[in-house]
């Protein structure tokens, strides 16, 4: 059974940085594309960051230049390195993974700016 779990949110204040890992199970993440997802209060969810099986990737404009998406085969890992936080980075982060056309995605982990 694929699961994925997401660690590493917390509360943080604007201009720091913060790391985010989805480890996998039941699957061999490095071959399949995976995905980073955000959902903020009141909004749809959008994807901020994508991989693919080769390392190339992909970003929504807002996080362009400050998250950087990586992954790490051996550890069965994908991860979310946050730089220069802003308020509105506030979301839930969720990682997504499409195996056979169906998509799984992990509970998520929360980033909330503290005031």
């Amino acid at each position: 059974q694929v699961q994925l779990v997401e660690s590493g949110g917390g509360l943080v204040q604007p201009g720091s940085s913060l790391r985010l890992s989805c480890a996998a199970s039941g699957i061999n993440s490095s071959l399949y594309a995976m995905a980073w997802y955000r959902q903020a209060p009141g909004k749809q969810r959008e994807m901020a960051a994508f991989i693919s099986p080769g390392g190339s990737t992909i970003y929504d404009d807002s996080v362009k230049g400050r998250l950087t998406i990586s992954r790490d085969n051996a550890k069965n890992t994908v991860y979310l390195q946050m730089n220069s936080l802003k308020p509105e980075d506030t979301a839930v982060y969720s990682c997504k993974v499409t195996q056979w056309g169906h998509p799984y995605w992990g509970p998520g982990t929360q980033v909330t700016f503290s005031s």
